[in-house]
């Protein structure tokens, strides 16, 4: 009998180490806290409800977001949505997503666009090369999406079975961590993000880097922050489906670069590659309103809707200071 129970004990230990990756719980907060949400403003667009809104970061601070509503009294499956760091662009903003949002409303689907901690008032940015702050950035940014889900998951017209994560770039990484950390989500769209820095770190690039800084102070920053890569959560994303789309013009994120983040991703998973830049495209786009059409049983949406929802631009790389 003991031997039976500690064998039953060494199972669930192995699960919950498998289930929550070393350093999960640095994204922990008090989900019991005021959201203290703040709505100041409303467009209607058409039936669709575009709310600005405000509401308490666990890491001080407050979140910009716009809260996209349809009509009706649900229960609405419900969409987080994370834009790009592309420092250049017009849409380096919890813009990026809106119009895809306001379309999907039209299928049902409550939505959360966020501004990142970087572009928030107030926000001062660390240039310094290997940055402690901007590593506190990212913890922020994925405790605030957190955040984000008890928000949508606190409204009566979401449906709590239906909840699902976009993100792109910088926010595609963010995903990666929240897939391996949050069980809440039934569904991932990771876009053009990087999903390992232990892949990263043994590209030429990242090698030229770490010659530049000192290779002392380089593999000093890393093993001190080894725990937050993405990697070691996405790899636990299961029993969520995760569809990654990659640009097949990249330059650092190449087919070959992207495939081999694929394969950390555990089932079930997607992965499909387009003939474009960063920004992506539109096949791209009808790709993954496809995919959050079944992931999160939408009736499906007009293609005349779908067609409406303009390009993100692609932006000149940015100037290197």
């Amino acid at each position: 009998m003991l031997i039976r129970s500690l064998a039953l004990s060494l199972v669930i230990t192995s699960i919950a180490l498998a289930q929550n990756p070393s350093g999960a719980h640095s994204f922990d907060y008090d989900r019991n806290a005021p959201l203290d949400i703040k709505d100041v403003g409303v467009e209607q667009r058409g039936n669709v409800a575009v709310h600005d809104i405000s509401y308490a970061s666990p890491k001080g601070g407050r979140v910009p977001a716009y809260l996209v509503v349809p009509s009706g009294s649900g229960p609405s499956a419900a969409v987080i949505w994370g834009h790009w760091y592309w420092t250049n662009s017009e849409f380096f903003n919890r813009k990026e997503f809106l119009a895809e949002a306001v379309a999907l409303a039209h299928a049902g689907v409550v939505s959360l666009l966020t501004d990142g901690p970087v572009v928030r008032p107030g926000h001062v940015e660390d240039k310094a090369p290997l940055s402690d702050q901007n590593q506190m950035d990212l913890i922020q940014q994925i405790v605030d999406m957190r955040r984000g889900a008890d928000l949508l998951l606190a409204r009566k017209d979401v449906d709590p079975k239906r909840l699902a994560y976009v993100g792109h770039s910088y926010d595609a990484s963010v995903g990666g961590f929240l897939s391996g950390v949050d069980k809440r989500f039934k569904a991932f769209v990771l876009m053009a993000g990087g999903l390992s820095d232990e892949l990263d770190n043994k590209t030429k690039e990242m090698q030229d880097y770490r010659k530049k800084v000192g290779p002392e102070k380089f593999d000093a920053f890393t093993a001190k922050w080894a725990w937050l890569d993405p990697g070691k959560f996405v790899s636990h994303s299961a029993p969520a489906t995760v569809f990654l789309q990659y640009g097949g013009q990249e330059t650092f994120l190449n087919p070959e670069h992207a495939r081999a983040y694929a394969a950390l991703v555990s089932e079930p998973k997607r992965f499909k590659e387009y003939d474009a830049p960063h920004a992506l495209n539109a096949e791209a786009r009808r790709d993954r309103i496809a995919f959050l059409t079944e992931q999160l049983n939408l009736k499906p949406l007009d293609p005349k809707l779908v067609a409406a929802i303009p390009d993100l631009p692609q932006p000149p790389e940015p100037k290197e200071d």
